[in-house]
């Protein structure tokens, strides 16, 4: 069982959102008092102290010190802006998880993002392209060696993925018969769970992927140009591929198109 045991009252609602969240069953209780007998993590914060249950020292903090805990117990420290995380560690602790943090992308324009700790889903994004680099770094920010595995499905902005990744291991993943079947209430569920799929197969360990988009492609970033914009505007080749080569974004790309020309829309291209 997880015990909350903080005085801390920002950090105390937002593990406990979190728990109920994930439907986990839990107990709180003042720091100092004594532990139920089934408990097995406690989330506290830095300026609690010790959870002891008879003064017996044994247990291990989160950071890697020996706390006074009884022996059997792990402690996650954690400060309010780290409930999330805190209450990961403390799930995967009592399902006997652990091990590497493994997040899996399935690209595309939104990507499909699946953060696992050992064989446990621990959290899950479908986000603009634009955004997922942030969204990757900001989950493996305090994870020891963690990987990231990319589909190679969208070469364009999986490519992107991997040059901005430069700062964590990288591996791309064939993702052939990743997405499952979505039945009766699962749409929008696809790249998530393809995602997970990703996280859970080896790949080729990758730094740099270098990718000249095809006509086709350089097509498709000018329809999107002119779909995003406000007045007919489609951007030429030039601009389309540095969109394709993660230089700029469409948006980045029509305002450099804009004022190129003077702010003068140009007339709807196919070529």
């Amino acid at each position: 069982m997880i015990v909350v045991a903080t005085d801390d009252f920002e950090l105390y609602h937002d593990v406990v959102d979190e728990l109920r969240d994930r439907g986990v069953a839990f107990t709180t209780q003042k720091p100092g008092a004594a532990l139920p007998d089934r408990t097995r993590v406690v989330i506290r914060s830095p300026e609690d102290g010790a959870v002891a249950e008879d003064g017996a020292p044994g247990a291990t903090d989160s950071d890697g010190g020996e706390s006074e805990n009884a022996p059997g117990i792990d402690v996650v420290v954690a400060t309010a802006e780290e409930a999330r995380r805190a209450v990961e560690e403390a799930v995967s602790i009592l399902r006997g998880g652990g091990g590497r943090t493994v997040v899996g992308v399935d690209p595309g324009t939104r990507p499909g993002i699946a953060v696992l700790t050992g064989d446990t889903v621990v959290a899950a994004f479908q986000v603009p392209l634009a955004d997922a680099v942030e969204t990757i770094r900001r989950e493996v920010a305090d994870a020891p060696d963690p990987l990231v595995r990319i589909g190679d499905g969208a070469r364009l902005q999986g490519s992107q993925l991997v040059n901005d990744l430069d700062d964590v291991t990288v591996e791309l993943v064939d993702e052939t018969g990743t997405t499952p079947y979505l039945g009766t209430g699962a749409r929008g569920m696809g790249d998530v769970l393809a995602a997970v799929n990703i996280a859970r197969l080896s790949g080729e360990a990758t730094d740099s992927r270098e990718i000249d988009p095809t006509a086709g492609e350089l097509q498709r970033i000018k329809d999107r140009s002119r779909e995003a914009s406000s007045d007919g505007r489609t951007i030429d080749e030039g601009l389309a591929r540095r969109v394709a080569a993660g230089e700029l974004t469409v948006d980045e790309a029509l305002a450099t198109h804009r004022e190129r020309d003077g702010g003068d829309a140009e007339e709807p291209s196919d070529g």
